[in-house]
């Protein structure tokens, strides 16, 4: 049987952690800064989980399962 292959796009989106969950960026930081708070620009910056219904299947993309 062949190796499961790492779906590329998802190898470079997504960490997985020590603990077996996956990290992810959050979204809206590319553009649009200036109608953003600072409070809220910092938390943008710091990775967040991927939600616990798609956990699954990023692992899978991940080749971890």
């Amino acid at each position: 049987m062949p190796k499961q292959k790492t779906n590329r796009a998802a190898r470079k989106r997504c960490k997985v952690t020590g603990t077996g969950r996956v990290m992810r960026a959050q979204a809206g930081k590319r553009h649009g800064m200036i109608g953003k708070g600072r409070a809220r620009k910092r938390r943008l910056l710091r990775p967040t989980l991927v939600a616990a219904v798609d956990q699954a299947r990023a692992l899978r993309m991940l080749g971890q399962r």
